[in-house]
């Protein structure tokens, strides 16, 4: 299989930032996971296509979006292995990793973008609705971050984790309560894989994307923030949240760990981790009294502020 070659200077072959990775994406048979897969692979990275091919709500399984990805990326002159396993399932998450190193005989990044929508509002949330999205979300980056550790730590050759979280659970999507707890959790766990693995030479980051994909595409009109562009605007095509992804995975972003960021359109932006901003000290035990004389002096302004 020939590699892709990015450019040419002169006689010099310049290789591709990912040459001589492996990667898996999950999800990556349509939207953001496609791109990032086709970017990937332009890059020199060999790439396992991982997506079960199921609706936006997780229903109906389908070969066909992984597979037609992996024949885009060996048309242009890349590696890459279609997966169809569900992430969320443990022994179906240990065998795509072991798709990786059983083709490859290494796994140097992965990539968890999958992912599935039940939206509804808190009262009107059926359990079902609540346990599918968390399911496939936070269990499936669990899981197969799991086994991606095991190798990394085993191996002590480094490693790139990136994570998918969203705005919906960054700042509380009213209408996605399953949605925006399974992605502020993704965040949490980065946190943790990202001081846990460490030691390892493993970064971990998070992301919190803005394109158009079908996810979106289930967002009615009067609920999108005013001012975004419309999905058939450029600026919102899921290609846009590829490239800062390619640094991460590269040698070059093995300084970064911890982090989260967000990526829309042309725009990157690091988002602050959670830090204190005021501290109410008492030197006894609080009465109640002595709370609500001071809650409100102390804390009001600032949360005003964050509000405003």
């Amino acid at each position: 299989m020939a590699r892709i070659i990015t450019s040419i200077r002169g006689d010099q072959v310049v290789a591709g930032k990912l040459e001589g990775k492996t990667a898996i994406i999950t999800g990556a048979g349509r939207g953001i996971g496609r791109e990032v897969a086709l970017l990937f692979a332009k890059e020199g990275a060999k790439v396992v296509v991982n997506d079960l091919g199921v609706s936006v709500s997780g229903e109906t399984p389908d070969a066909t979006p992984a597979q037609q990805v992996v024949d885009e990326i060996k048309a242009a002159g890349g590696d890459a292995l279609a997966n169809y396993a569900d992430v969320a399932d443990m022994e179906q998450a240990e065998d795509l990793i072991r798709a990786a190193l059983n083709e490859w005989g290494h796994m140097d990044i992965l990539v968890n973008v999958a992912g599935i929508l039940r939206d509804r509002m808190v009262f009107n949330m059926t359990e079902e609705e609540w346990d599918a999205v968390v399911r496939v979300h936070m269990k499936g980056t669990f899981a197969t971050s799991r086994f991606a550790s095991i190798h990394w730590r085993q191996a002590r050759q480094g490693g790139r984790l990136i994570n998918f979280t969203s705005g919906s659970g960054l700042f509380g999507a009213p209408g996605q309560p399953n949605y925006a707890a399974a992605k502020m959790g993704i965040w949490g766990f980065t946190l943790s894989c990202a001081r846990a693995l460490g030691r390892y030479g493993v970064t971990a980051n998070s992301i919190g994307p803005g394109a158009a994909t079908r996810m979106t595409a289930t967002v009615p009109t009067e609920r999108r923030r005013a001012g975004f562009p419309a999905d058939v605007d450029p600026e919102r095509s899921p290609a846009n949240i590829a490239p800062p992804l390619v640094y991460l995975a590269s040698d070059e972003g093995g300084w970064v760990s911890g982090r989260c960021f967000g990526i829309s359109g042309y725009r990157v932006t690091l988002y602050s981790n959670i830090e204190s901003q005021i501290v109410l000290q008492g030197n006894e035990p609080w009465t109640t009294d002595a709370l609500f004389e001071r809650f409100k002096s102390t804390f009001g302004g600032a949360i005003k502020a964050i509000e405003s």
